[in-house]
Order: structure tokens, then C-alpha cells, then sequence
């Protein structure tokens, strides 16, 4: 079954908008942080030549948003669904990344949870490729049940592959949680 992956969503705390290009300006004040990147894959993206890389990706993606925090207003971060599989019925969130300010603020699991009860209408199973390095992101996926499967070198949009590993969740697990 096919369905929308850039639906504006939101729960009580984040709003989720589209990515429009418009968005570039205000994401890249977010990403120009190295310490953003200092456990990701591609350290690099803090550089405003590597970050339109990542941002050219999302747009292209047509499942990217911008993430904003309800309370406040204030744009904290970027994610994505992706790779969407009509045959395994299974798709990928991911590319996600927060100013550092919204760390340890309930945003991440928030958005997580609010990406997964939209997409699990539609998909059996979410798949999330985080950096082997990545310590937060690995701690912060598993705290929602999600489980690490396998271990792949990914290619990130217009990036060198890098050790990911990779983790899912199934519908009737999550259901559960």
C-alpha cells in the first residue's frame, strides 16, 4: 500500500513540516555545530559544502522534515522516512539530527514515536541505519524496543559507505511498547 512520507505530522510536543529549500539556512545554523556530528559516520557535515550535500538528499529524498519544537517555536532538528520497500513492506527512518540544545529533552523519542504510530498504519516493520560509532543514537533507539539486526557498510546520499548498524522494529512489537 502506498502512502504519503512527507505528511505534515505532530503530536504535544513537535510539529513536523515538509522540507522545503527555504529550510537550508536555518537547518545549516543547526548543523554548522561540529559537536552535532562528533559521533556520526561523516563527521564532516558541520561544513557548510558537506551539509548541502546532506540537505540536496533530503530534498531529493521527498521524505525529509523539519523538526519544530511546539513550546517554543524554535526549528531543533532534521529527519526523514526513506527506502521505502513495497515488496517487504518496510521502510527506513533516519538522517536525523538535533541542535544541541534539544538533547536530552524528550524531542528525539517524541519524534521517533510520533514518525513510527504514523508509518506503522501503512508498513509492517522500520528499519533505522545509525553509525557504528553513533553511542547516543544506538542508546536512544534501543530505550524504544527497537532491535539491532545487522551490521552494513552504508553509503549516505553523495557520501563514502561507512559501518552502520541496523535496526528494526516489527508492528506487532511495537504495538507493545
Amino acid at each position: 500500500m502506498l502512502f504519503s512520507i512527507q505528511t505534515p505530522l505532530e503530536n504535544d510536543k513537535v510539529r513536523l513540516y515538509p522540507l522545503q529549500e527555504t529550510d537550508f539556512e536555518p537547518l545549516f545554523a543547526l548543523a554548522s555545530d561540529p559537536k552535532v556530528w562528533e559521533q556520526h559516520p561523516n563527521k564532516d557535515r558541520w561544513k557548510e559544502d558537506v551539509f548541502r550535500i546532506f540537505f540536496d538528499g533530503a530534498m531529493q529524498s521527498k521524505g525529509a522534515f523539519k523538526i519544530v519544537d511546539k513550546v517554543t517555536g524554535a526549528v531543533a532538528g532534521c529527519t526523514r522516512f526513506y527506502d521505502y520497500d513495497e515488496k517487504e513492506n518496510t521502510i527506513l527512518i533516519g538522517y536525523t539530527f538535533y541542535a544541541v540544545p534539544f538533547w536530552g529533552t524528550g524531542i528525539n523519542p517524541s519524534v521517533k514515536k510520533l514518525m513510527m504510530d504514523y508509518a506503522f498504519q501503512y508498513v509492517d516493520a522500520i528499519d533505522f541505519h545509525i553509525g557504528a560509532t553513533n553511542y547516543r543514537s544506538q542508546i536512544a533507539i534501543s530505550r524504544l524496543g527497537v532491535t539491532k539486526i545487522a551490521e552494513e557498510n552504508i553509503a549516505y546520499h553523495g557520501e563514502t559507505p561507512k559501518l552502520n548498524f541496523i535496526y528494526r522494529v516489527r508492528k506487532q512489537d511495537w504495538k507493545t511498547v
